[in-house]
């Protein structure tokens, strides 16, 4: 009894002390944003001429130039992941509203990071290799391909509040099967007691091809210069090396978001008890945080040019 006093008297300020940070948090990027940003497509542009430099360096024989170009691609990946990007957004939405294991946790971000690269591969040998297409064209196909991976978002955030929704009526069910006795011949199950909380392999599937869908526009970019001279082994070795960056920067913001919300749950209490009824609504916040941020994407996505436009933001 003593212990369950204290915990209740230290819940108040230590939600009031998470709130103030939360808001000193939010103010500060707030004020710097446009700062950040610019700061985040300088770096990428200014990596971006150091990786074609060193993929010049193997043209020519300097196969030193191999191992800074991975090495290039790597750090790229990880600052590509600290700048905004919908990856990370939805993650940290899917993660916030959900209860996951550890492990998942790990593994969703970096398969969808590791898919990304496989899709800008996929795109570059399809349509540069396969169907040869000019700059302009392959400007017109991201464009497009832009477009449906917004769609694809938006489509994922629609099914999780479709999910959230039909969730509520089976635990309605449940509560009124509490009124008539079981016996061991019932066979009626357990009527969700003790059923997990946590994301089956359909929705961890949906976040995977929501993040892997969208090609990077520096690895397309990488992978057509690289092409063009004849090393597209080391092209797709590069692309690969920069979404593992990428994978190990958003797994280390998914982990904190998953001990963040596993904190905030313990502190506030258990999704069992009286505050379990939040848990939907949680999901259909969620959902549509996913879908108003895929319809930002849809609306700016960069407009088609004739000269091409692979570095772009938003990889």
């Amino acid at each position: 009894m003593t212990t369950q006093l204290i915990t209740r008297d230290w819940r108040l300020p230590a939600a009031l002390t998470l709130l103030a940070a939360g808001l000193v948090a939010a103010f500060a990027l707030h004020t710097h944003w446009g700062a950040f940003l610019q700061w985040c497509l300088a770096a990428q542009i200014t990596l971006h001429r150091y990786l074609v430099m060193y993929l010049l360096q193997l043209n020519n024989h300097q196969y030193s130039g191999g191992l800074w170009l991975l090495t290039g691609a790597f750090f790229y990946g990880v600052l590509h992941a600290i700048g905004p990007g919908h990856g990370k957004f939805i993650v940290a939405t899917y993660l916030s509203t959900n209860k996951e294991s550890e492990t998942a946790a790990r593994m969703v971000p970096l398969l969808g990071s590791l898919m990304q690269g496989v899709s800008a591969i996929l795109f570059v040998f399809i349509l540069a290799v396969g169907f040869n297409l000019a700059s302009g064209d392959l400007s017109e196909s991201r464009w497009y391909v832009e477009k449906v991976s917004a769609v694809l978002i938006g489509g994922f955030g629609a099914y999780i509040i479709w999910r959230a929704v039909k969730s509520l009526r089976p635990r309605a069910l449940r509560i009124r099967s509490l009124t008539h006795v079981h016996d061991a011949q019932c066979g009626c199950g357990h009527h969700g007691v003790g059923v997990s909380t946590q994301g089956d392999w359909k929705t961890r599937l949906g976040v995977i091809l929501a993040i892997g869908a969208r090609p990077c526009s520096g690895a397309i970019m990488i992978l057509l210069f690289s092409n063009a001279l004849g090393i597209v082994t080391w092209g797709m070795a590069a692309v690969m090396t920069m979404a593992f960056g990428t994978a190990l920067s958003i797994m280390g913001l998914s982990l904190a978001v998953r001990y963040a919300r596993n904190r905030t749950a313990a502190l506030f209490g258990s999704e069992s008890g009286r505050l379990r009824w939040l848990v939907p609504g949680l999901k259909i916040a969620g959902g549509v945080a996913l879908m108003l941020f895929a319809l930002v994407l849809f609306l700016t996505v960069i407009p088609v040019s004739a000269n091409g436009d692979y570095i772009a933001a938003g990889c």
